[in-house]
């Protein structure tokens, strides 16, 4: 086996970093450098708390795709329109956040973390094709419960869940969902699609909430069989949530699309990490002081090893 790998979602956590470090931490030359730190002490946590063999910072190199936008016109509608100030949720970059995201990604690439995005591709689709394709245990790191739809105790592969932050999160494997949720991950696409997620544009079957949900799932089996339940005039589905699926059919055929990650969305190939050499430690070091960066370099360099 390849060891373990760390998946983590980057815009999830340098967008957490930013709201959660204060913005008064500049580099000599007056450039904010909150994300940067942050996300530096975040690599340095988790690599310190679960020892990965290898690491990729998964990149939104297309975070609202055309494709998925053509499925489904209201997917991330909000996040475009609305500007949520200080909600990590909000995917328009601050402006004091756009000049820190290549100097993240420099910092990635000095301490040999492969930043990985795709044309057409949101992270989520990275993680969904590296993480089952990974010979080896696999930790996602990620604010985005969409990617619950991954986890698989076989693999295995789990989510650090950091909705409650970095240093707070949740490791979340199949008993946690069906814990949560009273599903299991493998149905957690079908569960969406009929929650919704306002989050993310999908407003998902009327009347049908979490409850009810998982209730259909558990009698019958999956989003197909809960469509054929509602066309079905003998089923036991109850007249009023019969009517909005039966009224909801294009959506839930669409919705699922969007919904599901991408399982082909770059190549797969990833390498091991190996220690750091003297002169990557040396180059983190002098990019720590040209952006004023304090501790944050050599507590990551101290975890990295």
């Amino acid at each position: 086996m390849a060891g373990r790998l760390m998946l983590l979602d980057s815009a999830s956590l340098y967008f957490r970093a930013f709201f959660g470090v204060p913005d008064s931490l500049k580099a000599p030359d007056g450039t904010v450098v909150n994300a940067v730190r942050g996300l530096l002490d975040f690599v340095a946590t988790l690599t310190t708390q679960y020892h990965p063999d290898a690491m990729v910072a998964c990149w939104d190199d297309d975070w609202r795709p055309a494709w998925r936008v053509d499925l489904m016109p209201s997917y991330k509608t909000h996040r475009v329109a609305e500007e949520i100030v200080g909600d990590p949720d909000i995917e328009v970059t601050p402006d004091l956040l756009s000049p820190q995201v290549p100097i993240i990604a420099e910092a990635l690439g000095l301490v040999g973390i492969p930043v990985v995005g795709a044309m057409g591709a949101e992270a989520d689709d990275i993680i969904g094709t590296l993480a089952p394709a990974w010979d080896g245990p696999v930790d996602v790191v990620t604010g985005d419960r969409d990617l619950f739809q991954l986890v698989d105790d076989a693999h295995p592969i789990r989510i650090l869940y950091t909705a409650r932050g970095v240093g707070n999160h949740d490791v979340v494997d199949e008993a946690w969902i069906r814990a949560k949720y009273g599903v299991d991950s493998h149905r957690y696409v079908d569960f969406a699609v009929m929650r919704g997620d306002a989050s993310d544009g999908i407003p998902g079957v009327p009347g049908i909430g979490e409850k009810t949900a998982a209730a259909l799932l558990a009698a019958h089996d999956d989003l197909d069989g809960i469509v054929a339940a509602a066309n079905d005039a003998s089923s036991d589905i109850k007249p009023r949530v019969r009517q909005s699926l039966l009224d909801s059919q294009e959506y839930i055929e669409v919705a699922r699309q969007v919904v599901t990650v991408s399982p082909d969305a770059c190549p797969t190939d990833v390498l091991v990490r190996e220690p750091l050499t003297d002169e990557q430690k040396s180059a983190l070091t002098a990019f720590g002081e040209r952006w004023g960066l304090g501790g944050a370099a050599g507590r990551v360099l101290e975890a990295l090893g």
